[in-house]
């Protein structure tokens, strides 16, 4: 791979981490807004729909960090 095609996945790379992180951050909420939540509250379905929300936002996080990981690998060959 060339100088230039490693430069723009680096450049991804650097967007991706900052996205991450922000993505963490709204994950993060969404689980204390939650926990945060009467025990009563938690099994309506408001609750229901928050504990959802933060499992998926999991769950994207964790693509998102996947995608992150494999161009990190395809820079260090």
């Amino acid at each position: 791979m060339n100088k230039d095609r490693r430069k723009r996945i680096q450049e991804i790379c650097d967007i991706l981490e900052e996205q991450l992180a922000a993505l963490e951050e709204i994950r993060d909420e969404e689980q204390e807004a939650l926990d945060n939540l009467p025990e009563g509250l938690q099994a309506t379905e408001r609750g229901q729909n928050m504990e959802e929300c933060a499992g998926d936002l999991d769950s994207a996080y964790s693509d998102l960090e996947s995608v992150r990981d494999n161009l990190v690998d395809i820079l260090e060959r």
